[in-house]
């Protein structure tokens, strides 16, 4: 009976991945990382997009660390698409940033070829990934760059981020390890983001946000249990619901940093309920 089970579970995933058309490695840029993947339901036309920004400290990571999102969304009718993008420190935080902002006017222009709508885009991502979409989701600096507006962004969630305000993660960072005794970070967040105060407040999304500026509603999740997570995202909904930007923190109990992405996606979890309300409602407008 277990392996009949088995074989059944095993045939559901065969045929969910059998119902994506994916698109791998298109170039949005000239560099060996500018390449973006594209997962969209069999014969979609005009569907809304899911832009995914992948985690990994802007050091590491891929655009296949997925999981179980291109299932999810494409069930839904969504077209994912997955990015990478530059890495440090080969080249510097706001070459990411660009990396992320060329991705997305590649988006626009031509995900109406593979059946996505470029006037419903959802900006999303994980980690170094959170920071990036909420970035890129109030700083409009770098759509702005590329000929582009915060109106093409329909929603942004940004998933367990602990870098929405860069200066007070530093502190925190540095603080607590100065009490205990410990040594320093030789390659932290002040050295990733610039080692200049003023580049870490430009780096922090809470510092861009501001009324009838066009930012998106926000969907941030987080892991209840952490507490710089939980800090950070309860400072980014503040600074946003101050300036009437829809916000809504939801912290995913029973669950760490990693799972909260690996679990994003499968029915019975909580954030991806909570993921798939906030998407629906931002889809009305």
């Amino acid at each position: 009976m277990k392996c009949f089970a088995s074989l059944l579970i095993a045939f559901a995933y065969l045929s969910a991945a059998q119902a994506q058309d994916v698109k791998r490695d298109i170039p949005y840029g000239n560099e060996q990382r500018q390449v973006l993947d594209v997962y969209s339901p069999p014969g979609a036309k005009n569907r809304p997009v899911v832009f995914w920004i992948h985690g990994g400290g802007w050091q590491v990571g891929d655009k296949t660390d997925v999981q179980e999102k291109p299932r999810a969304f494409v069930e839904k009718g969504f077209v994912l698409v997955s990015t990478n993008y530059r890495l440090l420190p080969a080249v510097d935080m706001a070459t990411i940033v660009r990396d992320i902002a060329r991705s997305i006017h590649w988006v626009h222009d031509h995900i109406g070829d593979y059946g996505g709508d470029p006037k419903r885009l959802l900006i999303m991502g994980h980690s170094a990934g959170a920071q990036l979409a909420a970035l890129i989701c109030t700083d409009d600096r770098y759509l702005k760059a590329e000929g582009l507006s915060l109106a093409i962004i329909k929603g942004c969630v940004p998933v367990d981020g602990d870098t929405f305000d860069v200066p007070a993660i530093i502190e925190t960072a540095e603080t607590r390890r100065r009490v205990h005794g410990q040594p320093q970070a030789k390659y932290g967040h002040r050295e990733k983001f610039g080692n200049d105060p003023a580049k870490h407040r430009d780096f922090s999304a809470v510092t861009h946000i501001s009324r009838d500026k066009g930012i998106p509603p926000f969907l941030i999740l987080y892991v209840a249990e952490h507490p710089d997570t939980t800090a950070q995202a309860q400072r980014l909904a503040a600074a946003l619901k101050g300036a009437g930007v829809p916000a809504t923190a939801f912290g995913a109990r029973e669950t760490y940093h990693s799972k909260i992405n690996a679990d994003l996606g499968r029915p019975d979890d909580p954030a991806t309920k909570a993921l798939f309300a906030f998407v629906a409602a931002a889809l009305k407008d």
